[in-house]
């Protein structure tokens, strides 16, 4: 299977795993979700995270490099790999975060509490956590990737997934690339940068006391325009900044 069929399967991989990974993390165990709540993670609509699927075809490039180093101490080149690894997820994830807080001025993530953050888009901890994944990877799953990519091209049928994934990803990249759009409309007419989660977390509980559905894989469609749930934070958001009390929206200042 050549390179390019093989990061595509990797990337329909990350995708979904990371999406399942970022579910239980943020329902059993961030500090964020302190009510303990199904959220369905990230910009997208669907069950899948690019950022987890761009970093799995990363790991699996850079493991693939392990023998060209010119490290001879075994533990010493795992160590060197998997700082590699570390270094890498964090580069994207740097890139993904400034590319939305400063285009669309959303912030879809933020570590400003967490110590030695930079523009609260990384921070040392995650770095580790990014580390600890690149060994998991290492270790549990990139000797069973050639495994893995035999047995697709030996079952044809399962390709039809992967094809059906991106075509329904694709189309979920556009719908939520309107959403953001809106998002951005709205901050550069009121000089703010919206917290996506916190927006998303906002709309969840005024279904919750309206006693409505919640759409769990629609996470802003609700009785209530978009731009009505903006305005009200809108309001809030002075008084809120007094208080130190968590925003969905962040002044931003034009220079």
């Amino acid at each position: 299977m050549n390179l390019f069929l093989t990061l595509a399967f990797l990337f329909f991989i990350g995708s979904v795993f990371g999406w399942v990974l970022e579910l239980f993390f943020r329902r059993f165990i961030s500090s964020a979700n302190p009510e303990r709540k199904w959220i369905n993670p990230g910009f997208c609509t669907g069950p899948w995270l690019p950022l987890y699927g761009s970093g799995l075809c990363i790991l699996f490039l850079i493991a693939s490099l392990e023998n060209m180093t010119f490290i001879t101490d075994p533990v010493w080149e795992r160590v060197a790999l998997f700082a590699a690894m570390a270094v890498c997820m964090t580069a994207i994830e740097y890139i993904a975060g400034i590319l939305s807080l400063k285009v669309a001025h959303v912030r879809l993530w933020d570590y400003s509490h967490e110590w030695g953050n930079i523009q609260g888009i990384i921070c040392p901890k995650f770095s580790f956590f990014w580390a600890v994944l690149g060994a998991a990877y290492y270790f549990l799953i990139h000797p069973h990737i050639l495994g893995a990519l035999h047995w697709l091209a030996q079952n044809l049928a399962f390709s039809f997934f992967i094809g059906l994934f991106y075509g329904v990803f694709i189309v979920d990249l556009c719908h939520s690339a309107q959403i953001v759009t809106k998002l951005k409309a709205f901050a550069d007419e009121n000089d703010v940068i919206i917290r996506y989660e916190s927006l998303k977390s906002h709309i969840r509980s005024a279904q919750d006391q309206a006693a409505q559905k919640y759409h769990f894989f629609r996470p802003f469609q609700s009785a209530r325009s978009l731009h009505e749930h903006l305005q009200d934070r809108l309001k809030e958001m002075e008084e809120a900044v007094k208080e130190n009390r968590d925003l969905v929206f962040q002044p931003r200042h034009k220079k």
